[in-house]
């Protein structure tokens, strides 16, 4: 899908802690466009896809894998670090609503404050998702924060999936990109990709990159062949906006709810503004990937 502005394509990879797969090459109400100070985009943006092993409740060591994380990131020379969804409690964990803290943080302990700070200590752009606490609803977020430790944007999930837990997330309503020094990005969250609302809304506004964590998960015995749902869910995301999309999903379990014993089964994938698959992680190990999009602009 040809339009004019930014396009990302592969140029690169780099793989750590594991080997990645190589795939072969073969206007609505709430729309809005947030917007941050521009600078001269840079030729390139280097994204580690760090497809992470969250536990359920244990926010500290969480914390501690994601600081991992981007210590191997930092040494490969990242500039954005992509994390799963709901990466610091867990997905449909009824104790976030005790848990969770509010977005942007209030206190220095709040996670959201605690990321701005890693952010600026790594010089890294960071995209997650986390459980948000607002007065007494709960939402299934994701933020963008800046190399400098700002807020730039925050997604809250559209396509909850209500029986998952009781009470369950509330649903969000916006559907937004912000512009940074590497574009137009915007950010949806899992089951948003499978929403044709979502995702034509998103394709609206025209992102030149969208960031998705998800948290992808089937019965153990569906693994690995569950991991082509997800490879399709996100090419069919990524032709649908025209535009690359980068999904990075969990390792691990799902500890509560009527999927409780599912297997987050990683294989995270990155797809190109017209599906084709960059690259896959691993099956069901924890992994970072860094890879580079090579900026072009269309004539």
């Amino acid at each position: 899908m040809a339009r004019r502005g930014v396009v990302f394509v592969l140029l690169f990879t780099f793989a750590s802690m594991g080997s990645a797969q190589r795939a072969q090459a073969e206007e609505e109400p709430s729309v809005e466009s947030a917007t941050t100070q521009q600078s001269e985009h840079p030729a390139a943006l280097r994204v580690a896809m760090c497809q992470l092993s969250c536990v359920d409740d244990d926010r500290e060591g969480n914390f501690e894998r994601l600081e991992a994380c981007l210590k191997q990131a930092q040494r490969e020379s990242a500039d954005m670090a992509c994390f799963p969804e709901t990466c610091l409690l867990g997905w449909v964990n009824p104790n976030s609503h005790q848990l969770a803290h509010p977005i942007p943080g209030t206190e220095l302990e709040h996670d959201v404050s605690r990321l701005q700070a890693l952010a600026q200590q790594y010089e890294l752009m960071l995209c997650l998702g986390l459980a948000e606490k607002s007065g007494a609803k709960l939402y299934d977020s994701v933020v963008l924060i800046d190399r400098d430790g700002k807020l730039l944007l925050k997604h809250r999930k559209v396509n909850v999936l209500k029986e998952m837990m009781t009470p369950p997330y509330t649903a969000g309503e916006r559907v937004e990109v912000v512009d940074t020094p590497f574009g137009k990005i915007g950010l949806l969250i899992c089951a948003d990709t499978f929403d044709a609302d979502c995702l034509q809304r998103m394709q609206k506004i025209k992102p030149d990159l969208v960031l998705v964590p998800y948290g992808w998960a089937a019965p153990p015995a569906d693994w690995p062949q569950h991991g082509r749902a997800l490879a399709s869910t996100v090419s069919h995301a990524a032709k649908t906006i025209g535009a690359p999309v980068v999904g990075v999903n969990s390792v691990g379990e799902i500890a509560h709810g009527p999927w409780r014993g599912y297997t987050y089964g990683g294989q995270s994938i990155s797809c190109d503004a017209e599906g084709r698959s960059l690259l896959v992680l691993a099956d069901r190990q924890s992994q970072v990937i860094t890879f580079e999009l090579m900026r072009k602009v269309d004539p």
